[in-house]
């Protein structure tokens, strides 16, 4: 039941326009433009090459975009349509329809790696092989972390305005999350700040995996602590209609 169920999750997901826009194109579009365009306050490079220090932002990005931004506006109108109280009367237990999601969002977490990795390297990116699989536990952390998150804020409100918070906050996570500036160009106590959200989490968790080789066990505690606050609230929280 949980593959059928991950199966048609993923299947509905790749299938959606406008989710691809905003869990494929979106990154690719940052990643290829952000690579060879100096805009961004990167600080010193020291041996990097500027592809190098973009691609585990633009990772973080798409995780943040597929498992939070698309699985809370997905659940949302499941939510408005009647879907989620229509397979709660199936034999799907409760826990299923959740771990179903989050299944399907490392699926297409792992496609974007894929498809942004295959491009990275073609713009000339070497990431750190000792730090391959260190990204690895980081996608699956972060991937779980925002999943939560997205459940909360999908599983809680109405439809209409889980579409536009969810849009804001991937805004505002972007722009001053610590995913396309580096904490330490942030200014004050903002940098310290960054650090503990799950977006400046996986950003700089990724960035030390890939490009340095180095596990940030901080930034692993970081990311499981929000998916245990989000998931124990959303256990309470949402609702089925």
């Amino acid at each position: 039941m949980l593959l059928a169920h991950a199966r048609l999750e993923t299947s509905l997901t790749l299938r959606h326009g406008e989710q691809i826009l905003l869990t494929l194109l979106i990154p690719l579009a940052l990643l290829v433009g952000l690579s060879l365009l100096d805009v961004l306050p990167t600080g010193e490079l020291g041996d990097q090459s500027r592809v190098d220090w973009v691609t585990p932002r633009i990772l973080a990005l798409a995780v943040m975009s597929s498992a939070f931004t698309g699985q809370a506006i997905a659940l949302g109108f499941d939510r408005r349509y009647g879907v989620l109280k229509r397979l709660s009367a199936t034999a799907l237990p409760p826990w299923l329809l959740v771990a179903g999601r989050l299944v399907a969002a490392l699926v297409v977490v792992a496609l974007q790696a894929l498809v942004l990795g295959i491009v990275a390297a073609l713009l000339g990116w070497s990431p750190s092989a000792a730090g391959l699989g260190y990204a690895v536990l980081l996608l699956v952390v972060g991937t779980l972390s925002f999943g939560a998150l997205g459940v909360l804020l999908g599983g809680a409100l109405r439809a209409e305005a889980v579409l536009a918070l969810a849009n804001i906050v991937w805004f505002v996570l972007l722009l001053a999350g610590g995913i396309l500036m580096a904490p330490e160009a942030l200014p004050g106590v903002l940098a310290d700040i960054v650090v503990l959200l799950p977006s400046g989490a996986l950003a700089e968790g990724l960035h030390d995996a890939l490009a340095e080789g180095t596990l940030a066990w901080g930034a692993v505690a970081t990311l499981a602590g929000w998916a245990l606050a989000a998931a124990a609230l959303a256990t309470r929280t949402t609702k089925l209609t």
